[in-house]
């Protein structure tokens, strides 16, 4: 029952909701931008990352009247760049941060158990070279260790000899890896930004009131002891003014800056790590990370992602945003996944799809020094909130996906310290829907047999897919399928992404750039080649979906700019690169 956007006759009676879905994405902006405009909050969130959205998920379930805004798009810079990777920290073992590791485990183990159908155990498949600085056996007993320090929720660690490396996963070059060991940790099975962007429409079904492409302009404290925070829409130039009791300062690696904008002085900073990370074709079928120890000793990965395969990462100090990806990242994770993969032919620069280049902020505690104070590749990877109780004013700094509902539990206690009632704090503001929804969310897809509309450019079953990506949204696609078959077509040829997943975005997430969608709410730009989304079949009708009579202008938009991006990125001098989480 798979059908191709490519058979006319179908896709006809669709068009009739490109106006309707159009004004339904305006108006959930403009209506949340006039309530912004000279409104008074409880808390106002700056930032729009995986820090913010969590911190407005949990606020607004327990409550408190919360407004965000991001200058850009909803994850759209650190926040997007992750390996996708959930994990307990292994390598900060080494350095002796037992207690760090201790709670990124049990940050872990929740998200698995909360996020199943998002988050999945996976199997890493650890090579080790020899001279290696630790013996074989000492690395599997900190495994072992790891492992406990997780509950042992996860599959035991296993040894790995040169035969069983061979047998399992013989794209691993056992001349140059000839013994290692396995563990569990976690993925993400869609893409980080995804993961985020569905705290901030939690976040929305609760109250929260939330524009992206919202920029500060700067805050200031009332006599009357409110925040008043002037910002530009910079999609269309207006101008903002809003108050709010409270002020959260969630821009990530940008937190310094805005706080000097604010002219608020705290005791932590930020240094800046810059992580490189390059999607090519699937290199193993087998769903494992392939885990190696880089030239310089760092843990480099192989990634699942879906039909691709992410490898990567680097870890160069750089003093200064954005980050960029140089040819010297790009010679540095080639070489060393062509040296221990045996490869048909070794993976050169044409065979990159997309790029992924994110920013480490790494916690500087006050005291510490102002920058270079002693190995900075030391710094622990932990988050810090800094709460100013004077002014009502809270710095997040750090963070991890895999930290993430620390950081809005942490984040929601602190405000509650500050006089903000939570008259339902002890409701849940994570995790999947209750188990009921679920099952008749299946039970509904069963009778009408949505499986056996599956596209060939994906490798699980449609009702499982939506169920991850919308939960219990995922119910209102079966009813636009229903009323039109067509809905369940494929629209953007060669991506798995269904037509009525397009009118979904536009109803509901917020979609002002052809950007969001293809880098964000979907992958579509880390999977496929610039050229081959240009030309898909289905893509302009995509955008009118999305953008009704401003289509073709955000369709332009979109490729001038990531042309744009790539001639600046292709004139940055080449820097070092080094290997890392």
């Amino acid at each position: 029952m798979y059908h191709d956007l490519r058979t006319p006759a179908r896709a006809r009676p669709v068009l009739q909701w490109r106006h309707r879905n159009g004004k339904a994405r305006v108006k959930l902006r403009e209506n949340n931008l006039q309530k912004l405009d000279r409104g008074r909050f409880d808390v106002l969130i700056v930032g729009g990352g995986i820090n913010g959205a969590v911190c407005a998920s949990a606020l607004t379930t327990q409550g408190a009247r919360v407004a965000l805004i991001d200058a850009g798009d909803f994850a759209g810079h650190t926040s997007q760049e992750s390996s996708n990777l959930i994990w307990g920290g292994i390598k900060y073992l080494e350095s002796g941060e037992l207690g760090l590791v201790r709670k990124l485990c049990m940050s872990r183990n929740r998200l698995i158990e909360t996020y199943p159908s998002s988050v999945k155990e996976v199997r890493f498949f650890t090579n080790i070279e020899p001279g290696f600085r630790h013996f074989r056996s000492t690395l599997y007993s900190g495994a072992l260790l790891y492992w406990a320090m997780g509950n042992f929720y996860t599959r035991p660690p296993r040894l790995l000899g040169r035969e069983r490396i061979e047998a399992e996963e013989p794209l691993v070059d056992t001349d140059v890896s000839p013994r290692g060991f396995e563990y569990s940790d976690a993925y993400l099975v869609d893409n980080d930004a995804r993961f985020v962007f569905n705290f901030v429409r939690a976040a929305l079904d609760h109250g929260g009131i939330i524009a992206n492409y919202v920029r500060s302009l700067g805050a200031e404290r009332g006599g009357d002891g409110d925040w008043r925070v002037q910002a530009r829409d910079e999609i269309e130039g207006g101008e903002l003014s809003i108050r709010a009791r409270v002020l959260i300062n969630a821009c990530g690696p940008e937190v310094d800056l805005q706080n000097r904008v604010d002219g608020q002085r705290t005791g932590h900073h930020h240094l800046f790590s810059k992580g490189v990370h390059l999607i090519v074709d699937r290199l193993t079928e087998a769903r494992r990370v392939l885990t190696f120890f880089a030239d310089d000793g760092r843990l480099f990965f192989v990634i699942p992602m879906g039909p691709k395969s992410c490898i990567g990462t680097t870890d160069t100090r750089i003093d200064s945003l954005p980050a960029v990806v140089t040819d010297d990242d790009r010679r540095f994770i080639l070489d060393n996944v062509n040296r221990r993969l045996r490869l048909a032919r070794p993976l050169s620069f044409e065979d990159i799809i997309a790029e992924r280049c994110g920013v480490r902020p790494l916690v500087v505690e006050p005291g510490k020094g102002d920058r270079d104070e002693g190995d900075w590749t030391s710094l622990s990877r932990k988050h810090a909130i800094e709460v100013d109780r004077e002014n009502a004013h809270i710095s997040i700094f750090g963070g991890k996906l895999t930290d993430c509902l620390n950081v809005g539990e942490e984040v929601a206690d602190a405000v509650g310290a500050l006089g903000i009632e939570r008259p339902h704090r002890q409701m849940r503001w994570y995790g999947e829907p209750p188990a009921q929804i679920r099952d008749e969310y299946f039970h509904q897809a069963r009778l009408m047999q949505l499986d056996a509309m599956t596209a060939p450019e994906s490798s699980e079953p449609l009702s499982t897919r939506l169920w991850r990506r919308y939960a219990a949204s995922a119910l209102s696609l079966l009813e636009d399928i229903r009323q039109d078959p067509a809905m369940a077509e494929v629209l953007i040829h060669g991506t798995e992404y269904i037509r009525c997943e397009i009118h979904h975005a536009a109803r509901r997430e917020m979609i002002t750039k052809l950007e969001d969608f293809l880098r964000r709410r979907s992958k579509i730009a880390l999977i496929a080649r610039k050229h081959d989304i240009e030309r898909a079949p289905g893509l302009m009708e995509a955008c009118h979906i999305l953008f009704g009579a401003r289509a073709q202008q955000r369709f332009d938009e979109y490729f001038a700019e990531r042309l744009m991006r790539e001639s600046l990125h292709a004139a940055v001098p080449a820097g070092t690169a080094a290997s890392a989480e």
